[in-house]
C-alpha cells in the first residue's frame, strides 16, 4: 500500500489503512479531530495549563491545579525521554490534528490551542491516568471527588466455551462527558490489524483486540498515591517543614497565569509552587500542609508500553510488554486464540516500610518515604485457573475467580484490599452458571439488569412490612412483590426499591456483613426490619406525590440522553448489585445517565475471530456529527464490526485520502 485512508463506517468509526506506523498516528490524530475536536482543544488547553489565558477566569482553577502539579513541566521531560521511534509517532499523531485544523473550520474560541504538540498528548496522557485515575484508585479526595470510574470484565477459557474457543469481554464504565469519553476506532498497517477503544485525545487503543489476542482494563484497587502532612516552619526567610529532626527547605518556583477578561485584555495571575521530597503540595492551611507522592511519574513509556501490547502476537509477547509495568495501575484481563486466559493486578505498587497506610502519612521522617515498586513478579496473578474463567468488577484480585487462586496472605497487607461487593459477586455468579457459555450467552449475561441487593434484602423487608396496616406500606408490598428484580425499561417497582436502598445506609444497615469465606451469599438481611419499614413508608409516599404510582416503570423515571437522543433507560446502578451499570444524575422529576456503560466489546478467539461491540454514546461529539449518541438506539445489544475491506466498504459513510 502506498497511500493512507481513512474509511468510515456508518456508525462514524474510522477504519485506518495506514502505509506504515507513522502514517497510522497522523492519521489517527485526524480522525480524532474530525470526530472529536471542540472536546480535544479544550482538553489540551486543560492539560498545558493555559485555559485561562485562551477562554477566561472560569478556567483559573483548573490552570493553577495543573501547574501547581507540574504536569506541563513533566510532559515536557517525558517527551525528551521517548525513544526516537515514539516520539516521531506522537509528532505524526499531533500533525495529523493540526493539518486537520488547517484544512476544516474550527470554532475561532479554539484556535489559539493550534498547533498542537507531543508534549500536549503526554500532558494528557499523564492528566487522565496519572493525575485522575491514580488517585482516585487510591482514595485520594482531593483530586477526584468530582468524579466516578470503575468497570467489568471476563476471560473465558475454552473449557468453559461452547465453541472451544477462549472469549473476552471488555465493559468500561466512565462518565459520559468530557475527560472520559470513549473513542471507537479500527487501525491497521503492515504489521497491526487492531480494533478496539481509546480515551479521547490519546495516541493509542487501551481497549484492544487482534487477531491473535486482546485484553480490557478495570480500575483495581491499587494504592500507588499517597498523601503526607507537613509540618511547615521557617529559618531564616526560606520555608520548610520538619525533617527527621531537623528542617528541609520546600522547593519554590513562581509562574504567571495570563487570564483573558471579558473585553479581550489580559491580567497576570501570580502562582506559587511548593514541592516537598514527597511530591507536589497541594493545599496548605496554617502551619500545615498536605503534599501529594504518586508513583510512576518516572516512568515514561506508558504509551509505548500499549503500542507493544496491540503488536503482540503471543501470551509470552504480552507479558514481556507488561513486565516493564510503564501503565500505573489498571487490572489487566486477557485472552487470547491458543485459549490462554489471563488477569494481573497491574500497576506500580509502592514498596512501604511497615506501619499504617490509611490516610494521611506523616511527612516528618524518611521512614515513611517509599523510593521503590514492586516488580511484576510480585504482584497477584492467575494464568488458566481451574475454574476456566476470570472476571473483575473493580473488586480486588482475590476474587477473580473460584475456587480462588490467589491467597491475600501471601502479600503484604497494602497490595489490595479484602472485599467484593454486590456487583462483583453478580459477575461471579453470572460466570459460574452452567457448564460451557456460548459467545451469544456472553452477551446476554452481559446485559443482565438483575438486582443483587433485592435477592438480600427485600424478603426481609416484605416480612416486616406485610404487618403494617398503613395503606401505603401495604401498597408498597404488593408492588414489590410483583417486581420481577430487574432494572428493564418496564420493571414496576424498580423505582420505590432503588428510592428505599439509596435512603437505608448500607452496607451498615446489614444483618450480615460481607465474610471472605462466605463471598458470594454475604452481606444479607436487615439489622433492623422496623427501621428499614419506616423508611419504606417515607420513600414510598414520597415516590407516589412524585410519580403517582409506586408501579411507575423504571424507563419512565431514568433515561438515556445524549445529543438529541432521549430513550428509556435498561440497566442501574453498581451499588444495587446491577452488572449493567448506569448511574443517574437529577433532570428534573426523571433522572439522567451521566455514567456506566461506555465501550463494550465481546470477542471470540475463533477462526475467524468474532466480536461485537456498542459505544454506547456514539463515536463524536461534534456539534453537527450525526454520530453523538446515534448508538443508544442499539442499548442492549452489541453491533457487528466491520474489520475486512470488503465489509467496510459496503456500510460506507465516505472515505478519505491522506
Amino acid at each position: 500500500m502506498n497511500k493512507t485512508e481513512i474509511l468510515w463506517d456508518t456508525w462514524g468509526v474510522p477504519h485506518v489503512f495506514a502505509k506504515d506506523n507513522e502514517s497510522l498516528f497522523k492519521a489517527f490524530g485526524w480522525a480524532q479531530m474530525h470526530s472529536h475536536g471542540n472536546l480535544i482543544l479544550r482538553l489540551y488547553a486543560e492539560a498545558r495549563g493555559r485555559a485561562a489565558e485562551y477562554w477566561g477566569e472560569q478556567y483559573l482553577e483548573s490552570d493553577q491545579e495543573i501547574r501547581s502539579l507540574g504536569i506541563p513541566t513533566l510532559a515536557a521531560q517525558w517527551y525528551e525521554a521517548q525513544k526516537p521511534e515514539m516520539r516521531r509517532y506522537l509528532d505524526a499523531f499531533a500533525r495529523g490534528m493540526n493539518e486537520y485544523g488547517k484544512s476544516h473550520a474550527i470554532d475561532e474560541s479554539l484556535q489559539p490551542v493550534f498547533p498542537i504538540t507531543g508534549v500536549d498528548i503526554l500532558a494528557h496522557a499523564l492528566r487522565n491516568v496519572h493525575f485522575t485515575f491514580l488517585p482516585q484508585a487510591g482514595a485520594v479526595p482531593h483530586l477526584t471527588q468530582r468524579w466516578q470510574a470503575g468497570s467489568n470484565a471476563w476471560a473465558i477459557a475454552p473449557k468453559r466455551s461452547a465453541s472451544g474457543h477462549a472469549m473476552l469481554l471488555a465493559n468500561p464504565h466512565l462518565q459520559w462527558s468530557g475527560q472520559f469519553l470513549l473513542y471507537e476506532a479500527h487501525l491497521t498497517s503492515p504489521d497491526l490489524n487492531l480494533y478496539g477503544a481509546t480515551l479521547v485525545g490519546m495516541p493509542i487503543l487501551v481497549f484492544a483486540f487482534n487477531d491473535h489476542l486482546g485484553w480490557a482494563h478495570t480500575v483495581n484497587t491499587i494504592d500507588a498515591v499517597d498523601l503526607y502532612e507537613l509540618t511547615l516552619v521557617s529559618q531564616g526567610n526560606q520555608l520548610g517543614y520538619e525533617w527527621d529532626g531537623g528542617f528541609k527547605p520546600l522547593e519554590v518556583t513562581t509562574q504567571t497565569l495570563q487570564v483573558k477578561q471579558p473585553d479581550g485584555s489580559f491580567r497576570s495571575e501570580p502562582l506559587t509552587i511548593y514541592r516537598s521530597i514527597q511530591g507536589s503540595v497541594i493545599h496548605q492551611k496554617d502551619n500545615k500542609a498536605l503534599a501529594m507522592r504518586i508513583a510512576g511519574l518516572d516512568r515514561p513509556d506508558m504509551l509505548e508500553q500499549y503500542w507493544d501490547m496491540a503488536r503482540s502476537q503471543n501470551l509470552q509477547e504480552f507479558e514481556t510488554a507488561l513486565k516493564r509495568l510503564q501503565i500505573p495501575m489498571f487490572t489487566v484481563l486477557y485472552a487470547d486464540k491458543e485459549g490462554h486466559i489471563l488477569h494481573v493486578f497491574n500497576g506500580q505498587v509502592p514498596k512501604r516500610p511497615p506501619g499504617s497506610w490509611d490516610g494521611v502519612v506523616p511527612g516528618n521522617t524518611s521512614a515513611t518515604l517509599w523510593t521503590q515498586t514492586h516488580p511484576y513478579e510480585e504482584l497477584p496473578r492467575v494464568l488458566d485457573p481451574r475454574s476456566g474463567w476470570l472476571q473483575n468488577a473493580n473488586d480486588p484480585p482475590w476474587t477473580t475467580t473460584f475456587p480462588a487462586e490467589l491467597n491475600p496472605q501471601d502479600y503484604p497487607a497494602y497490595m489490595a484490599p479484602q472485599f467484593m461487593h454486590l456487583r462483583a459477586q453478580r459477575s461471579a455468579k453470572l460466570l459460574s452458571e452452567g457448564e460451557t457459555l456460548s459467545f451469544e450467552e456472553m452477551i446476554e449475561r452481559k446485559n443482565s439488569t438483575h438486582v443483587e441487593l433485592a435477592d438480600r434484602v427485600l424478603d426481609d423487608l416484605l416480612s416486616a412490612a406485610s404487618t403494617s396496616d398503613d395503606p401505603i406500606v401495604q401498597q408498597a408490598v404488593e408492588v414489590l412483590q410483583a417486581w420481577n428484580r430487574n432494572t428493564n425499561a418496564d420493571s414496576q417497582g424498580g423505582v420505590l426499591f432503588a428510592a428505599w436502598a439509596q435512603a437505608m445506609n448500607f452496607p451498615q444497615d446489614f444483618a450480615t456483613r460481607w465474610d471472605a469465606n462466605s463471598p458470594l451469599t454475604t452481606p444479607f438481611g436487615l439489622a433492623n426490619p422496623s427501621q428499614a419499614v419506616e423508611v419504606l413508608t417515607s420513600v414510598a409516599r414520597q415516590v407516589q406525590e412524585t410519580y403517582g404510582s409506586l408501579a411507575i416503570p423504571w424507563g419512565d423515571v431514568y433515561r438515556l440522553k445524549y445529543g438529541k437522543h432521549d430513550l428509556p433507560a435498561t440497566g442501574g446502578s453498581g451499588s444495587l448489585g446491577v452488572f449493567r451499570v448506569f448511574d443517574f444524575i437529577p433532570a428534573g422529576k426523571q433522572f439522567q445517565c451521566g455514567f456506566g456503560d461506555t465501550f463494550i466489546a465481546a470477542v471470540e478467539f475463533s477462526q475467524p475471530l468474532r466480536a461485537k461491540v456498542l459505544n454506547t454514546y456514539g463515536n463524536a461529539s461534534q456539534p453537527d456529527s450525526p454520530h453523538a449518541g446515534d448508538q443508544l438506539e442499539l442499548m442492549g445489544q452489541l453491533r457487528e464490526i466491520w474489520r475486512d475491506r470488503a465489509a467496510i466498504e459496503a456500510h460506507l459513510e465516505h472515505r478519505e485520502t491522506l
